[in-house]
């Protein structure tokens, strides 16, 4: 009898330079072969075909991996600039940035996201670099409104811009938004972001409740010795507005200089929070919600906690990432990646892209390899991967 196990779409590398069909190694069935396909070889050959005509399982093969996650969500970024540098995102010399012809074009971004929803992605996170710069930001939301079958259209942005874009935003069809804010400082905010701007994010922030967006997110990374003594501050600031505060363990990635010593634990913020706020209760989630989520009975907003870290989320991950250059990266602390652009100027048909993004998916590991051994791993830094 077949299982949804069984008929997911399995990547088994190989070196294998022929195209003969070979017995699939996970037995599905006396008629399920394995094709070599660059370096891959998928079981079940036209599996999405065989899987809505048996209706077993409504979820594309191509974005299932093998552990049974479904990838529903992606976040695709619209650019590597950015107006602030910020610490923990971008290395202090900045980076080298990719020649305008090798990023994805309007076309090319909307184009991978019809195919992604067609396959079942429900909600878009559109970042950066700073995704509000990108001229055609607009236009783009606008049409990814119109593809059947995407719930949510969602924007990370540090705020400088949003007070001035959000109506225009909001008509185009924009329905989350998440801001950085990493102080309420506004000196130390211009320490960690290396520029001025602190009260044109707070401006952004209030317009976006101003304009119904409820829960406003604000991420904070929160880093030892520049801005865990305002903890308290941070979730005051939930108390008169709707607003979903989310303290992110800082994350290693090239050139933000991450040590071990400045990373604060999920465990310990959240017990330097319980001291003023004994009472705090813990809220159910999604099963796919990264963030680990609190609220103090009586406040209007809440808080959460993205603990990548110290008790990571991979088990039920359901996110892919395209970078601005148009690479696949299947987890934000991997550095194995598929340039989807490539493919695209190739002339490849949508199946022929399906493959490869399905082949990628197939490679996604278990779970990360852990805080120590990332910060050893050579990866972009944030500000080119997306976030």
């Amino acid at each position: 009898m077949l299982t949804l196990l069984n008929l997911r779409m399995l990547l088994i590398y190989t070196k294998a330079d022929n195209t003969q069909p070979l017995q699939c190694e996970v037995n599905c069935s006396a008629s399920c072969f394995v094709y070599p396909l660059h370096n891959a070889m998928s079981c079940c050959l036209y599996p999405q075909e065989r899987l809505r005509e048996e209706s077993i399982l409504p979820f594309s093969a191509f974005l299932t991996d093998n552990f049974g996650r479904r990838h529903s969500y992606l976040r695709m970024s619209l650019t590597e600039k950015c107006n602030l540098r910020c610490q923990y995102c971008m290395p202090e010399d900045g980076v080298k940035l990719t020649p305008r012809s090798q990023l994805l074009s309007t076309s090319e971004v909307l184009t991978l996201a019809r195919l992604f929803v067609q396959e079942g992605v429900e909600k878009i996170r559109l970042t950066g670099g700073e995704p509000l710069i990108r001229p055609d930001v607009l236009d783009i939301i606008a049409e990814l409104r119109k593809l059947e079958g995407l719930k949510t259209i969602a924007v990370t942005t540090n705020g400088m811009n949003l007070a001035r874009l959000l109506p225009k935003l909001k008509d185009a069809g924009l329905n989350l938004i998440n801001i950085s804010l990493d102080s309420l400082v506004p000196a130390k905010f211009e320490f960690i972001v290396r520029r001025k701007g602190f009260h044109k994010v707070i401006e952004g922030i209030d317009k976006a409740i101003e304009m119904g967006y409820n829960p406003v997110k604000v991420n904070c990374v929160v880093m030892r010795g520049l801005n865990e003594d305002e903890l308290l501050d941070f979730v005051a600031l939930t108390e008169k507005k709707p607003l979903e505060v989310r303290f992110i363990e800082y994350m290693p990635f090239d050139g933000n200089k991450w040590n071990f010593k400045k990373m604060v634990s999920y465990q310990e913020m959240l017990d330097h929070i319980r001291q003023q706020w004994p009472n705090l209760e813990k809220l159910q989630t999604g099963q796919t919600e990264t963030a680990k989520t609190f609220k103090v009975p009586g406040f209007k907003g809440q808080v959460g906690f993205i603990t990548s870290m110290s008790d990571h989320f991979c088990g039920s991950c359901n996110r892919l990432r395209i970078t601005a250059d148009g690479n696949l990266k299947v987890c934000l602390f991997g550095n194995s990646e598929v340039s989807l652009r490539d493919v695209l100027r190739s002339g490849a048909s949508n199946e022929e892209l399906l493959q490869i993004i399905g082949a990628a998916v197939g490679r996604k590991k278990k779970q990360h390899a852990g805080m120590f051994s990332i910060s050893q791993m050579k990866n972009r830094p944030m500000i080119l991967i997306g976030g």
